[in-house]
């Protein structure tokens, strides 16, 4: 069974993204910071990451970039879940790795797709 990683630093986000992934029958672990993304990423290994972009501490887009220049975990598959909504954002993540880019709110129907698609 995948391993799905979700990193957000709101509880809000972090228990709606929990019961979507459980819900559709994956395993699902939380991190509540950039910091602890990594150190689980290298830990546990897991087959993909929902990640928020804006974080007190390390952002998403430095975790991708520390997961990238990893060579133990970087074929980590990144999916960014964010507010951040620009083109340039979007565009970012895709320069950095990213499978995907879904913007907040998002439908539960996203996060199963994307699971079905990268797992």
């Amino acid at each position: 069974m995948a391993k799905i990683l979700i990193v957000d630093d709101s509880k809000t986000e972090r228990e709606n993204l929990y019961q979507i992934i459980t819900d559709a029958g994956f395993q699902a672990d939380i991190a509540c910071s950039g910091e602890e993304a990594v150190e689980q990423i290298r830990k546990n290994k897991p087959n993909l990451v929902f990640l928020d972009i804006v974080m007190n501490d390390l952002d998403g887009f430095k975790v991708c970039r520390n997961i990238q220049t990893d060579d133990s975990i970087k074929d980590t598959s990144i999916i960014f879940v964010t507010s951040k909504s620009e083109k340039a954002d979007k565009r970012w993540g895709e320069m950095l790795g990213a499978k995907a880019y879904i913007t907040k709110p998002y439908s539960a129907d996203q996060i199963v797709d994307s699971l079905k698609n990268f797992t």
